[in-house]
């Protein structure tokens, strides 16, 4: 089966003015009788609903936290990209397109990148009316500063804060509509199913996490902008209650899970401490552009860093990669950190750890002002690891942080459940095998505010949806088949709590899965995944009842999740026998250890079809195909 992707024909360059263009939209006077669910506050998913509620519909805004503030978005630290141009010094719509498509190792589609390349421009206008506080020159100009995968200055920040307004200048904006009453806010809610009528996406189930009970929605389109699935891994820099549980739902109920293999590893995170940790902390990129990158030249050399002379140091990235030097992209550094290490270079007590020092930066520009650049990122280090990075170097290493896979979606960000559109992190489309860092954000409110109001408005002008209440039978199937797992796992009362064998799962992950694959540990993850999925529905123990809050439980279900997960997400780099982006197979590299493709069996997306309970999932591609950018051997040398 090859997917039909729904990309306009003709040039490039007005696929989306032209596909604007012809989009048969929802005369604006009867917008109010459509509802539309939208699960999910970060940026893409509080851009959409403060968008769609301004246009005129009638949205319901459901998120799992306390207030959409709190969305993972907020986390985002160094900055968004967008081919402005304001440091004149060559970027355009075109550069932007090819150093993401380049970025993602050619296992991009060509159309959703070229419009994210065109809508970037919109987006930083939006968001600096919106009251964003950018950084900017002394004359009052907006600042930009560079990016691992590119050599030109495009990236738009807020100090290492560039999440959390962006996200503030979202909320805003959908806390007015919220007011108006075109949004009804719905916090504290998990989606734990899609309701699915005629073949149409028409509502959730979802638990109220405050009272355990069981509530159904119905609408005429579901938006799903639930983020993505690092947490899988167990201890990744996502927030803890990040989750795949919305995406692996909806993937039951005859949504497509495309690319699951391609899980970033980012190369600036602070190291493991301990098993108590329960997630990992970022430290952004943007260190990158003053940071420099080194470890020893001698393999168990433990001496103190200010104690270790320039001789000694060896700055690997800027011998290997010359070119880029630090700013190479997340994959090419983070496997360079593992390479340094495993040869015996590692520093700090655990040796999984390399130096990114300021010292030169400092002596060149003044503390000052790298402490104007990146306080706020040198107090939380300082207070996380009792180091002061002003004084002596920080050490990080790398950990899971973004997954460029996700649920299926053509052109127009519908999947193959037709009314079920996924926006941002929740969606595959635009990075490929891997995503270059500040295209996050980009992403997220490109899809929220000006991809969706199109392309939704476009479906339902043609769906023939007909009137669907809550008491229908396939909500009353969801709310059942919910409650039903959700006491399965009660009555169980084993021996192993959730969090060990999440814990377990991660381990297996990142030890078989993680920043390097091979065939042999890939059918060992396989092997051990479905053991322990046996052994949580026969031994996991969930202390409580279903129908109050109960947090063990809700974790639980995610974990039972993971597992599944787990197993499509290893399948899928079983079958894989290439390496691209950040996914490396041991069995694929270039004699200088880079990722070798394989550009005449791989130029494709996986697809993966639920085929039922215990059935091994069904194999779908969508072959890519390059008439803009020709794929090469990926170089930053």
């Amino acid at each position: 089966m090859n997917l039909d992707a729904k990309i306009p024909s003709g040039p490039l360059d007005s696929k989306w003015d032209r596909y604007r263009s012809e989009c048969k939209l929802v005369n604006p006077a009867n917008k109010r009788k459509y509802t539309i669910i939208v699960v999910g506050t970060g940026l893409g998913g509080g851009a959409a609903a403060a968008t769609l509620g301004e246009l005129g519909y009638n949205v319901l805004s459901f998120c799992i936290q306390d207030s959409p503030r709190r969305a993972h978005s907020i986390a985002a630290q160094g900055g968004i990209n967008a081919a402005k141009n304001y440091q004149n010094d060559g970027d355009s719509i075109q550069r932007l397109f090819y150093d993401t498509v380049k970025g993602g190792d050619y296992r991009a589609r060509e159309g959703n990148v070229y419009r994210l390349a065109q809508l970037s421009v919109n987006i930083i206008d939006q968001c600096v009316a919106q009251g964003v506080p950018f950084a900017r020159e002394y004359g009052g100009h907006l600042d930009n500063r560079s990016f691992g995968g590119a050599q030109v200055s495009r990236t738009f920040y807020a100090r290492g804060q560039t999440g959390q307004q962006l996200l503030l200048g979202a909320y805003q904006s959908l806390m007015r509509q919220v007011d108006k009453g075109t949004v009804k806010l719905f916090p504290r809610r998990e989606m734990l199913d899609l309701v699915v009528v005629d073949g149409q996406a028409r509502g959730i189930t979802v638990r109220n996490l405050i009272t355990g009970e069981i509530e159904s929605y119905e609408g005429h389109a579901v938006l799903l902008a639930t983020g993505g699935y690092g947490n899988a891994y167990y201890l990744s820099t996502n927030a803890v209650n990040s989750n795949v549980t919305a995406a692996w739902r909806a993937y039951k109920r005859g949504a497509l899970f495309a690319n699951p293999c391609f899980t970033q590893i980012h190369p600036t995170c602070i190291p493991v401490s301990g098993d108590h940790q329960s997630k990992l902390t970022l430290m952004s990129e943007s260190l990158r552009n003053d940071g420099r990158v080194w470890v020893p030249k001698q393999t168990g050399d433990k001496r103190p860093p200010e104690q270790i002379p320039e001789a000694d140091r060896d700055y690997y990235l800027e011998r290997r990669y010359p070119s880029f030097g630090n700013l190479v992209p997340r994959d090419v550094a983070s496997r360079n950190a593992k390479s340094v290490c495993d040869e015996g270079k590692g520093v700090g007590e655990s040796g999984l750890a390399v130096y990114l020092d300021f010292t030169d930066a400092i002596n060149r520009l003044g503390e000052d002002t790298i402490r104007m650049r990146y306080g706020n990122l040198f107090h939380m280090y300082q207070k996380i690891t009792d180091e002061n990075p002003y004084r002596s170097p920080m050490r990080i290493y790398p950990a899971i942080h973004y997954t460029m896979g996700g649920l299926w979606v053509d052109y127009e960000l519908q999947s193959t459940v037709p009314g079920l559109f996924v926006l941002g992190e929740a969606n595959f489309s635009d990075h490929g095998a891997n995503r270059l860092g500040a295209s996050a954000l980009m992403q997220g409110l490109a899809d929220g505010y000006f991809v969706i109001p199109y392309t939704l408005g476009n479906y339902l002008a043609n769906a023939k949806l007909s009137p669907v209440t809550t008491s229908h039978d396939a909500f009353k199937e969801a709310s059942s088949a919910v409650q039903t797992r959700l006491d399965r796992m009660l009555r169980i009362k084993g021996n192993r709590t959730p969090r060990e064998m999440h814990r377990e799962l991660g381990g297996i992950l990142w030890d078989y899965v993680g920043m390097s694959r091979n065939e042999k540990g890939l059918n060992e993850a396989l092997t051990r995944i479905r053991a322990l999925r046996a052994e949580f529905w026969n031994n996991v123990c969930i202390p409580g009842a279903p129908d109050n809050l109960n947090q063990t439980l809700e974790y639980a279900g995610r974990v039972a999740d993971y597992l599944e997960f787990g197993e499509c997400l290893t399948l899928d780099a079983l079958t894989r026998k290439e390496s691209c982006g950040g996914h490396f197979r041991e069995e694929s590299q270039t004699p200088d250890n880079e990722a070798l493709r394989d550009d005449e069996n791989f130029t494709h997306v996986a697809a993966w079809a639920y085929a039922g309970e215990d059935k091994p999932p069904v194999r779908h591609i969508e072959p890519l195909i390059y008439e803009y950018v020709k794929p090469s051997q990926r170089s930053y040398k």
